[in-house]
């Protein structure tokens, strides 16, 4: 056995995938063939959801039975709905996410069924469900009244009318919709990293979305995108930005949004995208110096650091302005993710290896446990 070792996995191929993939040199993120960017350029998060589950762009009358599956299986279990209102006021929105997945899987007639079929199913069951947990939960924690979707809206439009309470412009929808794709797939980051491992053991799409949801809170891996608005809001001004980002610097403390190991000289072209979205939005909300201390930010830390901004720079004041409360940007960021991590585990289940790696062993070695118990009768008797 070779005793190679790269922390982290770094560079390690660990997976075969027909999904999609980061290809760094030609700055695109390939998802089934096509280019992400003009999928969120050019088509509808719907359009990349059946993509996506079905390995090809599905045409309009496809699509629209996609949108029909989903709204046919909208609504959560009474029993899931009454746990929402029963989590603390405290509770962390993934910890909501987390244990309602879980719960839902308890009433999934087809929960053990691992044929493309009925997981391609409960991926649709998922879609649906998902963007109402993250709602609801949010509502049932604050104390406000539950927003039950509107079948006169679109999938995004529901998704952004369930969580603030007010029908959105046509701009806000499309804005919403290409963030929900460019969030939808990312090859094999963390989360999805870990919905296969589980998923390779023969266990269910819903404990894989559950542990892809436990990875996501990390703060290494999600919550930059909340992080980023703490950060915009702490600062309130473009010179208030420049002067908190180069103390944050001078401290060595690390500055979210910005950096990412994948892109690490080129800029992440979802973040180009995103930041064109909030040069839309910002001035139809009368917040320019909103875009204007973005600009200001990702200037300093070009210049000072070397370093491009992420998704997460961008999509973090998109959302703020949509209405989004903070704390379910990185909620959002998983029910955008969902069916990406679903086509993950419908992949590994169809072509199945169980993952089992080895370690490189640090520790002690031929240590006998009679020996440490003469040791310590002796130590006693010297006492």
């Amino acid at each position: 056995m070779s005793d190679h070792y790269l922390p982290g996995l770094e560079h390690v191929i660990a997976s075969e995938t027909s999904i999609s993939y980061l290809d760094v040199e030609k700055e695109e993120i390939v998802i089934r063939g096509y280019d992400l960017m003009e999928l969120a350029e050019q088509m509808t998060y719907l359009d990349v959801v059946g993509l996506l589950l079905e390995g090809e762009l599905p045409n309009e009358t496809r699509r629209q039975a996609i949108e029909s599956q989903i709204q046919s299986v909208y609504g959560l279990p009474p029993n899931v709905r009454a746990m929402l209102h029963l989590m603390p006021d405290r509770a962390d929105m993934m910890d909501v996410l987390r244990t309602s997945i879980s719960a839902l899987a308890s009433f999934d007639d087809e929960l053990d069924d691992r044929s493309p079929e009925a997981n391609g199913r409960k991926a649709i069951r998922l879609l649906a469900k998902v963007p109402q947990i993250v709602a609801y939960g949010y509502r049932a924690i604050t104390k406000q009244p539950l927003i039950e979707p509107d079948p006169k809206l679109s999938y995004s439009a529901n998704f952004l009318y369930m969580i603030t309470g007010t029908i959105p412009s046509p701009m806000e929808v499309a804005i919403y919709d290409q963030s929900l794709i460019v969030y939808s797939e990312h090859e094999l980051p963390n989360s999805t990293f870990a919905a296969r491992v589980i998923a390779s053991t023969q266990s269910d799409i819903y404990g894989a979305l559950v542990g892809a949801v436990a990875s996501l809170k990390g703060t290494l891996h999600g919550g930059a995108n909340e992080a980023v608005m703490h950060m915009l809001l702490e600062a309130g001004s473009e010179d208030d930005l420049e002067a908190l980002i180069r103390s944050k610097l001078a401290r060595k403390e690390r500055i979210m949004g910005f950096g990412h190991r994948v892109y690490m000289r080129k800029p992440d072209p979802r973040a180009l995208l995103m930041k064109e979205a909030l040069a839309k939005l910002a001035p139809a909300c009368n917040q320019q110096e909103l875009y204007d201390m973005c600009v200001r930010g990702e200037n300093v830390m070009r210049t000072e650091k070397g370093l491009h901004p992420n998704l997460d720079y961008y999509a973090a004041p998109v959302y703020y302005l949509l209405g989004i409360p903070i704390e379910l940007f990185t909620p959002v960021f998983l029910a955008a993710r969902t069916v990406g991590i679903s086509a993950h585990v419908m992949e590994q289940h169809a072509n199945n290896r169980l993952f089992r790696p080895r370690v490189r062993y640090t520790g002690a070695r031929d240590l006998h446990p009679l020996q440490v118990e003469r040791l310590s009768e002796s130590e006693d008797e010297i006492v």
